[in-house]
């Protein structure tokens, strides 16, 4: 009798690691070192150990990113901060989907976002890259624009030619302070990106 429930077992657990539609990679853009942390273009990665914290889930370094793994509801969430820098970010991407088998519909980059309000959210499957350095490497190392990326506005109050030490700078006090309720709701959409789908997901997070 425990030799066939060992064998049941078995045979589930690997049916649910051949099984990668129940994968997901979900990649956290951002610089890597101190002086990086708790800046806007650094959203990716704040959202990411948002995550982690609120889920008590760990990141350990490994090739190309620090990792940590998350499992809800029969999906497995895999989570990526690339150690690459921004502009190098899709190595990772490619390196992480590749080993892990994961389909390129259930990858989702976070990234940061000069075209939208403060705090606003915007899923989309596909688009330019906009200008962002990240978001051009991962479609030059992927061959593809049609990829899901969840954008978060940091909007765009700077003056004319200081758009780089903007993205680069910290964020003001009133931004901290709204900060955590803007980061629960990300992580509210990460976990509906799994369950849900994609365009449920849309219908219910886009402009929140």
């Amino acid at each position: 009798m425990w030799q066939f429930l060992l064998n049941l077992f078995k045979k589930k657990k690997q049916t649910e690691e051949q099984d990668p539609m129940k994968k997901y990679l979900i990649v956290g853009l951002g610089n890597i070192g101190e002086k990086y942390q708790n800046t806007r273009h650094n959203i990716g990665f704040k959202v990411l150990d948002f995550f982690a914290k609120t889920e008590e889930i760990t990141f350990e370094t490994q090739k190309l990113g620090d990792i940590a793994t998350y499992k809800l509801k029969g999906r497995t969430f895999i989570f990526l901060k690339p150690s690459t820098y921004m502009n190098l970010s899709g190595k990772a991407v490619l390196y992480w989907l590749t080993k892990e088998k994961i389909p390129l519909e259930n990858l989702l980059v976070i990234t940061d976002d000069l075209n939208l309000p403060f705090g606003s959210i915007r899923l989309k499957t596909k688009g330019s890259d906009g200008g962002h350095n990240g978001l051009k490497d991962i479609q030059d190392k992927l061959n593809t624009t049609k990829y899901n990326r969840f954008r978060f506005g940091i909007s765009d109050t700077f003056s004319k030619g200081r758009q780089i030490d903007y993205v680069l700078g910290e964020w003001t006090d009133d931004e901290n302070e709204k900060l955590p309720e803007r980061l629960n709701k990300s992580l509210e959409l990460i976990k509906s990106f799994a369950l849900a789908g994609i365009n449920n997901t849309m219908n219910t997070f886009n402009g929140k």
